[in-house]
């Protein structure tokens, strides 16, 4: 073989490799059947807009479902929502690292790690530094079967993972409250902000069809309002948390950094997150009901704490309250 011949080979199979790993290495998304782009490819449309890459600064219709409402799951696949219980999700920076990677172009790339959610790269390729770094993410719901009609100030979080993304599989914890979906199901959404020390200004959202099993209460959930920051937050110089500015109760997921429909406006380099920096406590979302509060006040920095009901809440509702109050009365000073 001559020379030429062999280097020819050997840049062949660099940029293979090159290939490989920049299919593999990427950014995060949820993964199931019932998501709405579960098959879009980076070659569906004219720019690559797999579930998994970011969306920032897009239209409302390229940000909204991530621009894949016309690529809707198929009949029956659905996502259960047990009420009361932990839902499991597969987070990978590829379908072929999840159960799912035999619809994977790229085929099963697993790793004998099963919480490997990017095979063959470092964490940069999740967008965090460590552990630390983590930002959170959470699970919406709006109880509509029509995913088209749904809008955004019609979704609800119900849950938040606050070490998201650090495992494949990931535990959302579904609040025994949850009252049960219209015929044809709900339509949910995974959302993820990550740390600004680990890339760019990026949102991601996936939609996908969900149905809540198990219920046994029928209490509406309330209408969602927008999320405030209230927490202590050291990175912009606030060294104590506001807990009478906090949004309690049902809130609306963090839109940020788009061209059309934020809720959200924070600086650059200061974006919202998914954990106590806006009162989304980590796991379920228990105080989102019609019945939850006594008494709600609008958020202010002089507002007083609201009151829970009690009697309407589930045990691990109050254990939260009890633990809020503590958590306050320990980083608040008067």
């Amino acid at each position: 073989m001559s020379l030429s011949r062999l280097f020819t080979l050997i840049i062949l199979a660099a940029l293979v490799g090159l290939q490989f790993i920049s299919s593999v290495a990427g950014h995060t998304a949820m993964w199931h059947p019932s998501m709405y782009g579960f098959n879009v490819t980076d070659q569906t449309f004219p720019y690559d807009n797999r579930p998994v890459s970011p969306l920032t600064n897009f239209t409302f219709s390229q940000w909204w479902f991530h621009g894949h409402l016309c690529f809707p799951p198929n009949e029956g696949d659905i996502f259960d929502l047990p009420a009361g219980q932990p839902a499991t999700t597969e987070l990978a920076c590829n379908k072929g690292a999840t159960s799912f990677f035999a619809s994977s172009e790229g085929g099963d790339i697993r790793t004998s790690n099963p919480n490997d959610v990017c095979p063959n790269s470092g964490t940069d390729a999740f967008h965090t530094k460590g552990f630390e770094d983590l930002t959170g993410c959470a699970l919406a719901i709006a109880y509509n079967s029509d995913a088209t009609q749904v809008q955004p100030e019609d979704f609800t979080v119900f849950s938040v993972n606050q070490t998201c993304v650090w495992t494949r599989f990931t535990d959302f914890q579904v609040p025994a409250k949850m009252p049960p979906c219209p015929a044809g199901g709900c339509t949910c959404a995974f959302f993820w902000i990550h740390s600004p020390d680990s890339g760019g200004e990026q949102n991601y959202m996936n939609g996908f069809k969900c149905n809540v099993t198990g219920t046994t209460s029928t209490v509406p959930v309330a209408a969602p309002k927008v999320a405030r920051r209230c927490g202590a937050d050291s990175a912009n110089g606030k060294w104590h948390a506001s807990p009478g500015n906090c949004t309690y109760g049902a809130k609306l997921p963090l839109y940020w950094f788009q061209a059309e429909r934020n809720n959200m406006f924070e600086d650059t380099y200061a974006p919202p997150f998914y954990t106590d920096l806006y009162e989304f406590r980590d796991g379920p979302q228990d105080d989102i009901f019609e019945d939850s509060y006594l008494f709600l006040p609008d958020p202010s920095p002089t507002a007083p704490l609201p009151v829970l009901n009690t009697t309407a809440s589930t045990s691990s509702t109050r254990r939260r309250s009890a633990s809020k109050q503590r958590h306050w009365k320990s980083r608040v000073s008067f």
